[in-house]
C-alpha cells in the first residue's frame, strides 16, 4: 500500500511530480534520491516481467526537452548501469520512439522522461516494454518499491551506449508514405505538398526536418520547431486553443495544404485542413476511422465516452463500422482494444478524443506522428484521384452547439461520492418523462432528449484521477445545451459533497 508522500507521484499509467523549481508553491519531488528509488524499482518489476536477471536486461532511456530530462536521465540511467543493465541511451526522443526501440532494437523495456504537456517545472517517467505500455497496477508495484527502497543487487557490466534512434525512427516513417503513396517520383513523393507543422518547442520538432523535407515537401512557415524545455510560445497540447490557434495561422498564413501539431512527447496529434480548419476531436476520430477502416471493413472504433451522436452516426451509417464508446483515458481505450482482438473481433483503432490513437496495425501504440503521416499519406492518394482530405468528412454531423462543465468534489473519498451521484442520476432519469438513457454507455450516464426538448444529449462522469465531474453536453440546435443544462443542474444543486456555483 503506497503512503501519502509516494501515492501523489502516480498519475493513472505514468509517474510524475514536481522536478524544477520556478513555480510558487511547487516545491520539487523528483529530487535524484527518489528518482533511483523508482529506477530501481522499475529494474525489478522487469526482471519479474520478463523473467531475466537485471544483468541480462537492455533497457532505453529518452527524454523529451523539459529542462529537468538531463538531471533525471542521468539519475536513470545511474541506476540501471548499477544492476548490470545494458543502457541505449536515446537522449532527445519522443514518447512513442521508445517504446518502437523494443521492436526494432530489441529491447527488454524502455524508459521515457517526460510530462506531457504539462508546465516546464513537471516531469515524470513512461514505461514500456514489447506488450506496450505500463497499467495502473504496474506502476503501483513499482512505488511500492521505491517507497520501501528495494533494489536490484549491485552488478558489474552495466553500460551506456549512446544512440540517435530518432534517425532509424524517422526513416521508419519516410519508408511508410514512400511504400503507400507509391508516386512516380517514389523517393519524393511529397513533392509539390506545402505541409507546416507545429511542434510548440517539444520533441517533435524532427517531423519536418527528418520526416517531411526529405520526401519533397515544402515546409516552409512550419512553428517553434527548436526543443525549448520552458515552451515559450504555447503549450504543446492540440487540446490547447492557443496552440491550435497558432497551427491554424501557421497554415493559412502559408497557404499550405495541411498543418500538423503535436504535443510535447509527440504521442498526440492534431491537423488543420488548408482552410484553416482543426481537424480535432471528433473530427480527428473521424479522420482517424475513415484510415483504419480501409481494408477493415465492419472493423470496431473504440472511443472514449464523450464521443458525439454525429461520430456515432459517421463511424456505423457511413463507414460502415462499429461504434464501441469506452471509458476516458487512453490506456483504457487501448485496452479495451486489446481485449476485444483476443476475442477475435477486429478491433483497427482505439482513440481518445484528446489525440490518442492508437492503430493496431502500428501495435497499439499512441503514435501522434504516426496518426500525422497516415494522414498525409491520405492526402497525397486523394490528390492522386483528384479528391481533398476535407471530402472525407463531408458526412460528419458536428453539433451547433457543445459546452463542458467541471464540478468539484469536495469530500475527501470523492471516488464513492462521485460514484453515489451518478448512481441516484440514473434513477432520477429513469423517472423523468423524455429522458432517454444510452443502452451502450460505458463510462456515468448519457441521456439523450428529442428534438424538441433540447436536441442533444449529457454526459455525466467522474474524472479518471481528479476529484470533479465533468459534464459535457452537446446540442444540434441553438440553444439546445441551456435546456439541457437547465434539466440537470437542479439535480446536482441537491448532492451534498458536489460544489455547482
Amino acid at each position: 500500500m503506497l503512503n501519502e508522500t509516494y501515492k501523489i507521484y502516480k498519475s493513472g499509467t505514468d509517474i510524475r511530480g514536481v522536478a524544477s523549481e520556478g513555480v510558487a508553491g511547487e516545491p520539487v519531488n523528483l529530487t535524484d534520491d527518489v528518482i533511483e528509488r523508482m529506477a530501481a524499482g522499475f529494474v525489478l518489476w522487469t526482471v519479474e516481467k520478463v523473467g531475466k536477471p537485471a544483468t541480462g536486461l537492455t533497457i532505453s532511456v529518452g527524454r523529451d526537452c523539459r529542462i529537468s530530462g538531463e538531471r533525471i536521465a542521468s539519475a536513470v540511467i545511474r541506476t540501471l548501469t548499477k544492476a548490470g543493465v545494458k543502457v541505449y541511451d536515446c537522449r532527445l526522443a519522443s514518447t512513442p520512439s521508445m517504446f518502437m526501440t523494443t521492436v526494432d532494437f530489441g529491447c527488454d523495456a524502455a524508459v521515457q522522461i517526460t510530462a506531457s504537456h504539462h508546465p516546464f517545472n513537471r516531469n515524470g517517467l513512461k514505461f514500456f516494454t514489447r506488450d506496450g505500455g505500463l497499467d495502473g497496477s504496474d506502476i503501483e508495484i513499482i512505488l511500492e518499491h521505491a517507497q520501501a527502497d528495494d533494489k536490484p543487487a549491485e552488478a558489474d557490466g552495466g553500460s551506456v551506449e549512446q544512440v540517435n534512434y530518432m534517425e532509424h525512427y524517422s526513416a521508419h516513417l519516410r519508408d511508410i508514405i514512400c511504400r503507400e503513396v507509391n508516386a512516380e517520383d517514389y523517393d519524393h513523393p511529397l513533392k509539390g505538398f506545402h505541409i507546416v507543422v507545429d511542434a510548440g518547442n517539444g520533441a517533435g520538432g524532427f517531423y519536418a526536418s527528418k520526416v517531411l523535407e526529405p520526401l519533397g515537401a515544402d515546409t516552409a512557415g512550419s512553428v517553434y520547431l527548436d526543443p525549448d524545455g520552458m515552451f515559450p510560445n504555447h503549450i504543446p497540447n492540440p487540446e490547447n486553443e492557443t496552440a491550435m490557434a497558432s497551427i491554424c495561422n501557421a497554415v493559412l498564413k502559408a497557404k499550405a495544404d495541411l498543418g500538423v501539431i503535436f504535443d510535447t512527447d509527440v504521442d498526440r496529434g492534431g491537423a488543420v485542413d488548408s482552410h484553416g480548419n482543426e481537424i480535432n476531436r471528433n473530427r480527428l476520430v473521424a479522420l482517424a476511422a475513415c484510415l483504419a477502416l480501409e481494408g477493415n471493413e465492419g472493423g470496431t472504433i473504440i472511443t472514449d465516452s464523450i464521443t458525439s451522436t454525429g461520430l456515432n452516426e459517421f463511424i456505423e451509417k457511413h463507414l460502415g463500422g462499429k461504434h464501441y464508446r469506452y471509458r476516458r483515458g487512453y490506456k483504457n481505450v487501448i485496452n479495451k482494444a486489446l481485449e476485444l482482438t483476443a476475442q477475435g473481433i477486429n478491433a483497427p483503432l482505439a482513440i481518445e478524443t484528446s489525440g490518442h490513437a492508437a492503430m493496431k496495425e502500428n501495435y497499439y501504440l499512441d503514435d501522434g506522428a504516426y496518426l500525422c503521416t497516415k494522414i498525409i499519406i491520405k492526402l497525397a492518394q486523394l490528390r492522386q484521384q483528384g479528391e481533398t482530405l476535407e471530402s472525407l468528412l463531408e458526412a460528419l454531423k458536428e453539433p451547433v452547439e457543445s459546452a463542458e462543465l467541471r464540478f468539484k468534489i469536495t469530500d475527501k473519498d470523492f471516488r464513492t461520492t462521485g460514484e453515489r451521484v451518478i448512481r441516484e442520476l440514473e434513477e432520477y432519469a429513469k423517472q423523468q418523462d423524455g429522458w432517454h438513457i444510452a443502452p451502450d454507455n460505458r463510462e456515468g450516464i448519457r441521456v439523450s432528449f428529442d428534438k424538441n426538448d433540447g436536441d442533444g444529449w449529457f454526459l455525466l462522469r467522474l474524472s479518471v484521477h481528479d476529484p470533479i465531474l465533468p459534464l459535457n453536453i452537446e446540442s444540434d440546435s441553438e440553444g439546445g445545451v441551456e435546456i439541457i443544462k437547465e434539466k440537470i443542474i437542479p439535480f446536482l444543486r441537491n448532492q451534498s459533497g458536489v460544489e455547482v456555483k
